[in-house]
């Protein structure tokens, strides 16, 4: 074939190119908002005054919802956990991953005073796209030192934080930006950030009502790692 043919085929074959897109490329990119399931509201009572408590947010339209790369799952279900308390005082560590976010006696578990952290262990590594905390919502609450992080290893070595409202580093995890917020049932949304991981650890310091930890659920969204 006469070079000068060549090279049209060419300068067509690269224009076709740049009109539909190298598909593995144009795959990895393509995005779609994140389909949660939320519990039924559970306020009870008179909600307690929240005061006292540095960079709240202030209420108004909740998080529903985050594009995230298309065929994101969710990928804790049922997934083992571990907690900086071995003996939660009340319920199962299993409770943070059975599904059940309603929030009513019997679907959370109860960790003791302090700084304590549940650790999800995805079981191989995954990029994440999100994670959902549903922290005790029975209650209009505010939750200290909501920390999340995210390793490839258990002992949260070289770990990526993905979430931090600790102004004050009071947990000694290092001062964070994000905001304290009132638990609802819509929890907290938080922005995987494609982090590569096998290991999720939220933490949380008491909150506003007691010196207490509470996790009714926790959800781990991604794609398993390339």
């Amino acid at each position: 074939m006469h070079p000068s043919v060549i090279g049209k085929h060419l300068v067509a074959a690269a224009a076709l190119t740049a009109v539909l897109g190298q598909p593995t490329a144009q795959g990895a990119d393509e995005k779609e908002n994140l389909k949660i399931e939320f519990p039924k509201a559970q306020f009870v009572g008179t909600p307690v005054p929240v005061g006292g408590i540095a960079r709240l947010e202030k209420p108004g339209k909740p998080v529903l919802t985050l594009p995230v790369p298309k065929g994101t799952a969710l990928i804790s279900k049922d997934k083992p956990v571990t907690s900086s308390e071995t003996a939660p005082s009340i319920g199962d560590l299993t409770l943070v991953t059975d599904g059940d976010k309603d929030g009513a006696d019997g679907s959370f578990v109860e960790l003791g005073p302090g700084a304590h952290w549940v650790q999800i262990d995805l079981g191989a590594e995954y990029n994440l796209s999100a994670i959902a905390i549903w922290h005790y919502h029975k209650q209009a609450r505010v939750y200290r030192d909501v920390i999340v992080e995210a390793a490839s290893t258990p002992d949260m070595a070289k770990a990526t934080v993905l979430y931090n409202n600790d102004d004050d580093n009071s947990s000694k995890k290092g001062a964070g930006k994000d905001f304290s917020y009132i638990e609802t049932q819509h929890g907290r949304l938080i922005d995987g950030k494609g982090t590569k991981a096998r290991y999720v650890r939220c933490w949380s310091n008491g909150n506003h009502v007691d010196d207490l930890n509470h996790y009714v659920e926790v959800e781990v969204w991604g794609l398993p790692a390339k």
